[in-house]
């Protein structure tokens, strides 16, 4: 067996669940204390919202996706396309900080912010496969 077919249930893809489950809560509740404003560099000059609410929100989203996937359960499924979802939802954030050269989380070059867009496709893919949510995908063709 490999890790691609391993139950939802192994101990890498629950080690890889949890970690990211914690790793959101994390960032969540930092979204509402000490990074506050590096977050609020992410969010794009074209977004209709001011910044403060959208850093309050996703921050609260986070915090409840992160306790989603340590607490697991039946909507395994659910939860695992939801992270990645919110995952692709908050790229553009990023792509603005780089696009802006908005200086957070101590990336102050054009080229460090570059390299972080590298970033996000892998915690897409982690959030997929921690869950098994694209493996066990109800759409899934047989």
């Amino acid at each position: 067996m490999t890790l691609l077919d391993a139950p939802p249930t192994s101990a890498p893809r629950t080690v890889a669940r949890v970690v990211l489950g914690a790793a959101l809560v994390f960032a969540g509740v930092s979204h509402l204390t000490f990074a506050r404003e590096d977050f609020s560099a992410q969010v794009p000059d074209w977004f209709p919202v001011a910044d403060d609410p959208v850093v309050v929100v996703s921050g609260v989203v986070e915090i409840g996706l992160g306790a989603a996937l340590i607490a697991f359960g039946r909507g395994r499924i659910g939860v695992g396309l939801l992270v990645a979802a919110f995952f692709v939802a908050v790229f553009p954030g990023n792509i603005a900080q780089y696009v802006d050269h908005a200086d957070a989380f101590g990336l102050d070059t054009d080229r460090a912010r570059f390299v972080r867009l590298f970033f996000q496709p892998v915690l897409i893919v982690w959030a997929l496969w921690s869950t098994a949510a694209w493996r066990d995908r109800p759409w899934k063709s047989s």
